[in-house]
């Protein structure tokens, strides 16, 4: 069985990861894609995705925890960051994103509703 993090955390190189934010910079700009986002956004998301944000949004506050100047970083110490931050605090980062999820997942029919309400007012 596969875990969660070899299907929604695959590691690029450096030259991959800027060609994937060239085409999706272009991407983002076509009006299909913008639906898909309103779309998406008026949706409830399953708990893999959930799982993935709050994943995402723990690791963030680690890294702002312990490196407070980790945005204006070189790419090179981000990404040896990301590995000091991994090795040393994982199993907690693991307890604290289940303990995300588990707020967020709560806080899904709230965020769908203000969705819901922007796409309103937006037309």
């Amino acid at each position: 069985m596969k875990k969660f993090k070899e299907l929604y955390e695959k590691l690029v190189n450096v030259t991959q990861r800027k060609k994937q934010a060239r085409r999706m910079s272009k991407l983002a700009k076509s009006a299909s894609f913008q639906m898909k986002k309103k779309r998406a956004s008026i949706r409830m998301r399953d708990p893999a995705k959930l799982a993935q944000v709050a994943r995402k949004q723990t690791m963030k506050s680690f890294r702002d925890k312990f490196y407070p100047g980790y945005d204006q970083m070189a790419l090179q110490q981000k990404v040896k960051i990301d590995q000091m931050i991994q090795q040393k605090y994982g199993s907690k980062i693991d307890k604290v994103s289940k303990k995300v999820a588990v707020k967020l997942k709560a806080a899904e029919t709230d965020r769908i509703k203000k969705a819901k309400e922007r796409l309103r007012s937006d037309a």
